[in-house]
C-alpha cells in the first residue's frame, strides 16, 4: 500500500515526533511512504491532501498534527473546520484520510502524552479502512466468509 503523510509544523517538537512513530510504525506495517508533506499548520492541510488524492499512485493520507488550546477557542475552529474537510476529502475520491491529530482543548503536556497512541491508530486505520473498502469493491459484503 503507497501512502502520503500530512504533518503540521506548527507545534513542530510535537509533530516532528509524531512524523517519526508514523514513518517506523509504516515500516513495520510494510507500508510504502511516497511522500512526506510538510504544511505551516493543521488548517493548510486540506489542498494539500486534495493534491495528494489526485495521484494515482496514492492509496490512503495519514494527517499529522496536534491542535493546542490556547487563549480562545482558535483551536475548537482549527480542528472541526480540518476534520470536516478532511473527511469530505475521503469521501470525495474514496481513498483513507486518518486523522493522527491531536486536540482541540488539550495542553501541551496531553500532546506529548498522546504521540504514539493517536499516531499508530492513524497508521493502522488506513489499512483497516482499505481492506473494508476492498471486500467492499470486491462482493458487497463487510462480513467475513
Amino acid at each position: 500500500m503507497n501512502i502520503a503523510i500530512v504533518v503540521s509544523d506548527f507545534n513542530q517538537k510535537i509533530t516532528s515526533r509524531m512524523l517519526d512513530v508514523a514513518l517506523e510504525k509504516a515500516k513495520i506495517m510494510k507500508l510504502h511512504v511516497k511522500y512526506t508533506c510538510h504544511v505551516p499548520g493543521v488548517f493548510d492541510m486540506p489542498i494539500v491532501i486534495d493534491k495528494l488524492l489526485q495521484k494515482k499512485n496514492i492509496d490512503a493520507v495519514i494527517t499529522l498534527g496536534a491542535i493546542i488550546k490556547g487563549q480562545t477557542k482558535h483551536d475548537e475552529l482549527i480542528a472541526n473546520s480540518t476534520a470536516q474537510s478532511i473527511t469530505e476529502l475521503a469521501i470525495k475520491y474514496q481513498k483513507p484520510v486518518t486523522l493522527g491529530i491531536s486536540g482541540p482543548g488539550m495542553q501541551q503536556r496531553h500532546a506529548y502524552a498522546r504521540i504514539r497512541p493517536v499516531t499508530e491508530r492513524a497508521v493502522e486505520a488506513t489499512v483497516k479502512i482499505s481492506e473494508q473498502l476492498k471486500k467492499i469493491d470486491k462482493d458487497g459484503s463487510t462480513h467475513d466468509h
